[in-house]
């Protein structure tokens, strides 16, 4: 990470009112915390031996868990399944504004491209586009939820 993404970071992280944030990346270490009331980041930076990347939910923030629907059925066999992951840590929405109809519904058949979804990350609408053609299964994310780096968001089949 460079120096302007941890600045964005920070700031994305004092205006979002999240108590807690924690970046692991290679081998930098980020943990950011911030006091509700004044909102001022506490940071800790280490730099460390490689480690895998994770990315760990928000303490303060709503549970990602309760908000996000279970994959498939223990019977389903989704592994002819390709599943589109958030390329980012925001709030995920079915629909580019609240008057207009959603991107796509399970049954839709998609293009590699077409726009499934937004996710807003810092006030910034990022559309989130198909990386493959095929027909929508299953959406694995509720409307206006939050969603973490490389949470899965729906399941393609591409036959």
């Amino acid at each position: 990470m460079d120096l302007k993404e941890i600045q964005n970071l920070i700031k994305f992280v004092s205006n979002s009112g999240v108590a807690e944030v924690k970046l692991e990346t290679g081998d930098v270490k980020i943990t950011i915390r911030t006091t509700l009331e004044g909102n001022t980041p506490d940071i800790t930076y280490v730099q460390q031996a490689p480690v895998q990347q994770a990315i760990a939910a928000p303490v303060a923030a709503a549970p990602v868990a309760a908000s996000t629907p279970v994959a498939a059925a223990p019977t389903e066999d989704n592994s002819k399944f390709i599943t589109i992951k958030s390329p980012m840590i925001g709030t995920f929405y079915r629909k580019p504004s609240p008057d207009k109809p959603v991107f796509v519904e399970v049954g839709t058949s998609i293009q590699k491209g077409d726009v499934l979804c937004v996710v807003e990350a810092m006030k910034l609408f990022n559309e989130i586009e198909a990386e493959v053609s095929g027909k929508i299964v299953k959406i694995l994310v509720d409307d206006m939820s939050p969603v973490e780096f490389d949470q899965p968001l729906f399941l393609v089949d591409p036959s």
